[in-house]
């Protein structure tokens, strides 16, 4: 028997055949399901389309369960940069968490309270940067999935105890993490051949200096580790040169934030685009939008190393707290 099958049901099947994603292809199915006339001339056309229909949804479901196991170690990167908080028990990570965002994760003076990593967004000036604390490092057991975690941020904040010897804190978690091929980016030429090694900026933050009583340890700190590693020092109970951690973790995330105008109007500082430094216009206007970055012919910029209003062209490179008006 002739299906007899009206001209929109062909329209439909043709956008089914070029459609791209699971649901793209759903909503033509069901469409096509629609138009199909029902008669025993379609039985084996219409059984063929809800079976098509079926496995796309299956397919989705079983993702979306999936979905519910993904592990906690499985943080998705959000604001200007990822900073991961690792260090031995009690050095103040979860403290510090606690301190600089809205993230509620449980703090006592005792060890190992922190079982899994706890995201939290910490403001600074107009941006917001993630950190997320995570469970003490240790050899008695390595988690796979947290080096994953680690290899994947864009900085290393490793936390040391001023007051109880932070130099073998430094030592032990430097050695550590290197034994799982993550290594801090300053030692790098240690390393010929840097295949499968996860090269990361590091900042040390020296915690618990309280006081001018502790500035003596953060003197013997420095002397023994010289100019070798970025560090600042900062007491988390204290809120001592909390703002100092913010500026550092900001410098060596190697960021600049970029505002936008339109002709005639004023800026929104509230609202910056967050590059990394050596950014060009280019690079700027695609992420603006991605047919900018074709489009582009030039773009008039405020900032410290322009006069107001200068043209530039494509290769311009950005600074820290450029303002632009793109000329496409």
């Amino acid at each position: 028997m002739p299906t007899n099958l009206p001209p929109e049901y062909f329209d439909a099947e043709k956008r089914y055949r070029s459609a791209k994603t699971p649901a793209e292809k759903l909503t033509c199915l069901e469409e096509m399901l629609t138009i199909i006339p029902k008669h025993k001339g379609t039985d084996k056309l219409r059984a063929d389309l809800r079976k098509r229909v079926s496995k796309i949804k299956s397919a989705a479901q079983a993702k979306k369960s999936l979905s519910k196991y993904e592990s906690a170690f499985h943080i998705n990167k959000e604001g200007a940069g990822q900073v991961v908080i690792v260090g031995a028990a009690n050095v103040g990570k979860s403290a510090l968490l606690a301190a600089v965002t809205n993230a509620a994760p449980e703090v006592a003076d005792f060890p190992h309270t922190t079982w899994k990593p706890t995201p939290g967004m910490m403001p600074v000036e107009n941006i917001q940067i993630q950190l997320i604390d995570t469970p003490p490092l240790g050899r008695d057991y390595v988690e796979s999935e947290m080096m994953d975690l680690i290899r994947r941020c864009d900085l290393v904040l490793l936390m040391v105890d001023l007051q109880t010897d932070p130099l073998r804190h430094l030592e032990d978690t430097v050695a550590l993490l290197e034994e799982q091929r993550i290594v801090p980016l300053r030692l790098k030429d240690r390393y010929s051949d840097a295949r499968g090694i996860s090269l990361i900026p590091f900042l040390v933050l020296a915690n618990k200096n309280d006081d001018v009583k502790t500035d003596e340890n953060l003197a013997i700190l420095r002397e023994l580790l010289g100019d070798n590693w970025p560090m600042v020092s900062a007491s988390v109970a204290t809120g001592r040169n909390m703002d100092l951690v913010k500026a550092a973790i900001v410098e060596r995330l190697n960021i600049i934030r970029v505002y936008t105008k339109s002709p005639g109007k004023k800026p929104d500082p509230t609202s910056p685009f967050v590059l990394k430094k050596g950014c060009t216009m280019a690079d700027f206007a695609g992420k603006v939008h991605k047919d900018f970055a074709q489009k582009l012919k030039s773009a008039r910029v405020w900032g410290i190393s322009v006069f107001d209003g200068q043209l530039v062209q494509r290769d311009y490179v950005l600074q820290d707290g450029d303002i632009v008006e793109l000329q496409i």
